[in-house]
């Protein structure tokens, strides 16, 4: 039989009865009538010289012939709809879509994609900047990349940043009446707080920090709290006071002299960065290529020198 003579939608609508077990169903699935459905089924039958359903007062029933064709059917669909997921995929081959959170997305990756784009000059990306873990199977989205332990089932996972931890200020409290240059002189100024490391532990808060530095911290202290590690750090960047600063959020303002580390060890923590996929999303030219890129740009920033104390 040839391809062109195939009646595609009469094969659907008995695909569709034949899951549902009823015309009214199969109608609701294919948002067509009820009328219509069996108006395809029958002109199928018409054309295939074959019954294909044996109709009683309550229900359907299929024949021995139309069992057999679902499976062959329901795969030959399947075939279908994947050859136009890539027909479809071709279209729009130079789109990548990347979720981020935002500390991450503006204080590291915004500030490096120019460089991917004059590696991928035709390259789009969209990133989508939020906090909640991505759901690869509802959402459209290619590469997530997250902050935490690495514990993503099912997925491809891999590490891609570690950080530390040490306070940093703006470059004009060092040069302050009271410099912020020791642990006792920063209870001087306003500590900035980040409360979006509650779910890591190892992060230290400005108590535990100050206290393993042999100062205690006196009750009410000025104080800013901010919701992400971002703001908190532009807020050390504004001279609100000073802040305890990731590695690689607080990477660029350092390169750039808008934060200076005044004092003290960097301390290591367990949560790291980690680029989260599906599996089948590594065979995808585009997605590999960002992973490279990222993996290059993570190792660079591991390799620069580290800002002037």
């Amino acid at each position: 039989m040839k391809r062109s003579l195939l009646p595609l939608n009469a094969l659907r609508a008995f695909d569709a009865a034949a899951r549902h077990m009823s015309f009214k169903l199969a109608a609701d699935d294919l948002s067509v009538t009820p009328a219509a459905i069996s108006q395809q089924i029958r002109s199928l039958e018409e054309f295939l010289g074959v019954e294909l359903f044996r109709r009683t007062n309550r229900s359907l029933v299929l024949t021995e012939a139309a069992q057999l064709s679902l499976m062959p059917l329901k795969e030959a669909f399947e075939k279908m709809e994947e050859a136009v997921d890539i027909l479809t995929e071709s279209k729009t081959s130079n789109v990548l879509k990347v979720s981020v959170s935002p500390s991450f997305a503006s204080k590291w990756l915004v500030p490096r994609l120019a460089s991917y784009y004059e590696r991928r000059p035709d390259a789009i990306v969209k990133i989508s900047a939020t906090m909640h873990i991505t759901d690869f199977k509802a959402e459209d989205v290619d590469i997530a990349i997250r902050y935490g332990l690495g514990k993503y089932d099912n997925l491809y996972v891999e590490e891609i940043l570690r950080e530390t931890i040490f306070p940093v200020c703006a470059p004009t409290l060092i040069d302050h009446e009271t410099p912020a240059t020791t642990p006792c002189s920063i209870l001087k100024h306003t500590l900035i707080h980040d409360d979006s490391t509650a779910e890591d532990d190892s992060v230290p808060t400005w108590p535990m920090w100050l206290k393993a530095a042999g100062v205690e911290m006196p009750e009410g202290m000025p104080a800013l709290h901010f919701n992400t590690h971002a703001l908190a750090i532009e807020a050390a960047v504004a001279g609100r006071g000073v802040a305890l600063a990731r590695s690689a959020i607080a990477e660029e303002d350092l390169k750039a002299g808008r934060l200076v580390k005044p004092f003290g060890e960097a301390v290591p923590i367990n949560f790291a960065h980690y680029i989260v996929c599906p599996q089948d999303k590594l065979k995808n030219e585009r997605v590999q290529d960002f992973i490279d890129w990222l993996r290059e740009e993570a190792h660079e920033g591991e390799a620069a020198p580290e800002a002037d104390e």
